[in-house]
């Protein structure tokens, strides 16, 4: 018992710091990273049919969520209300492994390079509830990232494509 709480405020504490880190440096975030993750929605946007009601996990700042305007309607959803404040749509303050929002609700759902901060299986379990049936999911995924491994294990029914540091896990 003393194992499971231990791990359990663990993940928690790695979580809480992930987030007060990502406040920090909202202000800079987009100066730092703006350019690969416009890259990396561009890819998305040309091999997936992005449509209807799209959410984008772990969206930060939302630079790369406005991208897909001109496809779906867009809702940002980020653990860090720094990185959120940025974006000026509809947004939503929560992390990935629970999501506040109705089953079957998205038709296109993206992630780009936020996974691997959380627990990679609530995380899709989550994604895959509130997605609807035939959803378009497009995730992109540190591959330095200790949980690559269990990335690939996921998504395996997923099409990879090549992102440079990142590698791309596209829905069929």
């Amino acid at each position: 018992m003393f194992n499971g709480f231990c791990a359990c405020f663990i993940a928690f504490f790695a979580q809480v710091h992930c987030m007060g880190y990502y406040n920090e440096i909202s202000q800079g975030y987009d100066e730092l990273h703006l350019g690969e993750q416009r890259k990396k929605a561009q890819l998305i946007k040309q091999n997936c049919a992005l449509h209807g009601l799209l959410l984008d996990v772990g969206a930060g700042t939302g630079s790369a969520t406005e991208l897909f305007r001109d496809k779906a309607e867009c809702i940002a959803l980020d653990p860090a209300i720094e990185m959120l404040k940025k974006f000026s749509g509809l947004k939503v303050c929560a992390c990935a492994e629970h999501i506040p929002l109705k089953d079957n609700c998205f038709d296109s759902i993206v992630s780009l390079t936020a996974l691997h901060h959380c627990d990679l299986e609530k995380a899709f379990s989550e994604i895959k509830r509130v997605a609807k049936p035939n959803a378009v999911i497009a995730i992109s995924f540190f591959r330095r990232a200790s949980n690559f491994p269990l990335a690939e294990k996921l998504f395996s029914g997923f099409r990879k494509l090549d992102a440079g540091v990142d590698c791309l896990f596209l829905s069929k």
